[in-house]
């Protein structure tokens, strides 16, 4: 069998266990699923066990994956939160993580290649961190909403500076597609927000438990007309997935509560019962570990770079924790923070295909990457204790 006809058979079942280990695990200490999606792709793959390897075909699949994991952090965005106190010391803080990012990728790589180790250091991963903050109860949380503002700047930041800065085009063109890209979307912006959604809205409940299944086909339209726009204009896909789950939230707001419940569970099972799982075992699959073990200096950097993550992502995370904060929260609100992968993967690929960075210092940043999604929300999520015991203080304005 080749690596795809064993990938064909070997994810599904990976996809299954992962949830299942999870929830074994669960008894004694709670691990994200995520964990065991990335670890059960480094045992399958060939710095392992070698029973399958990289597929152009999966790999496809796997970035349908990646584009639906900011398709759903961008449903999840909440503008009340980025208007206040919260997103406005998220938004300071990323520009600090930023800064210093890019102060210490000049100490290792010169040019643009700082530019790249700058938006992988100050990436959050609020697409991996949602469904564990979905899991854990936290999500309407004043915890939850800190991280969430986090992981949206975390996000959109990069995603923005990939755009202008590691564009094909020079920073001023860039600027100018990028500005295109705006006004496209804000005019579908524009419509969900001004536009009566009514026929829209009894369309999609006439068709919920149908073959027609509306909800779901326009949602795939907006998904693939924002990201095709962006690949056009050559910007990011991901940039049009996070503006196509934030043009889809808009569209769906005056919807009634079951007809959009049942919507998102539709989404959510085609996001995190298949495309998602796929992205991060695929991720594992691919991940060079042997490239790691082989050069010993390259094996050492990696903690390091956790603890740089750490460092450079999670303290200026702090200025967003809630303002009555112990010291618990502030320390998980923080390795939450630091908690990164999809835009390092992404934004390292980039590096090395443009040979803005070596594939050494690639790997290395990867590998922390899994390392922070590895650790830093076991840690966290540990330092925030049971959600049934916890007493959440109830009706706190978002400030």
């Amino acid at each position: 069998m080749d690596d795809l006809d064993t990938a064909i058979v070997l994810i599904p079942l990976l996809a299954v266990l992962a949830p299942v280990a999870a929830r074994a695990m669960g008894a004694w200490i709670r691990v994200p699923v995520v964990v065991f999606e990335l670890v059960l792709g480094i045992v399958v793959g060939p710095s392992v066990l070698g029973w399958t390897g990289p597929s152009e075909f999966v790999g496809l699949l796997s970035e349908f994956g990646l584009a639906m994991l900011f398709f759903v952090a961008g449903t999840e965005i909440e503008f009340a939160v980025l208007r206040g106190r919260t997103g406005r010391r998220a938004i300071g803080g990323w520009f600090v993580s930023f800064a210093l990012g890019v102060a210490l990728g000049l100490l290792i790589a010169p040019g643009l290649g700082a530019i790249v180790v700058g938006i992988a250091l100050a990436s959050t991963a609020l697409g991996a961190l949602l469904p564990i903050l979905r899991d854990a109860g936290e999500l309407r949380t004043p915890f939850g909403r800190a991280v969430s503002a986090l992981g949206a700047v975390g996000e959109f930041g990069p995603l923005i500076a990939i755009s202008i800065l590691l564009g094909a085009s020079k920073p001023g063109v860039a600027t100018i597609v990028l500005g295109i890209f705006v006004l496209i979307t804000a005019g579908a912006v524009w419509y969900a927000l001004k536009v009566p959604q009514g026929a829209l809205h009894r369309f999609v409940n006439a068709t919920l438990h149908t073959s027609g299944q509306f909800a779901v086909r326009i949602v795939m339209l907006i998904l693939t007309g924002l990201v095709g726009l962006s690949i056009v204009l050559d910007l990011d896909m991901l940039l049009g997935a996070f503006a196509a789950g934030v043009v889809w939230r808009l569209l769906m707001r005056d919807a009634d509560a079951v007809d959009r419940d049942a919507v998102e569970s539709k989404v959510e099972a085609i996001a995190f019962g298949f495309l998602v799982p796929l992205f991060f075992l695929y991720t594992g699959i691919t991940f060079d570990l042997a490239a790691l073990l082989a050069d010993p200096r390259l094996l050492a950097l990696v903690p390091l770079v956790v603890i740089v993550l750490l460092v450079v992502r999670g303290v200026p995370s702090l200025l967003a924790a809630p303002a009555d904060a112990d010291r618990k929260t502030k320390a998980a609100v923080a390795l939450l923070g630091a908690t990164g992968l999809p835009i390092i993967v992404a934004v390292t690929g980039i590096g090395v295909d443009q040979n803005l960075i070596s594939s050494g210092l690639a790997s290395v940043l990867v590998g922390a990457g899994m390392l922070s999604l590895l650790i830093f929300p076991l840690v966290g999520m540990s330092l925030r204790g049971d959600p049934v015991s916890r007493v959440e203080l109830s009706g706190e304005a978002v400030r």
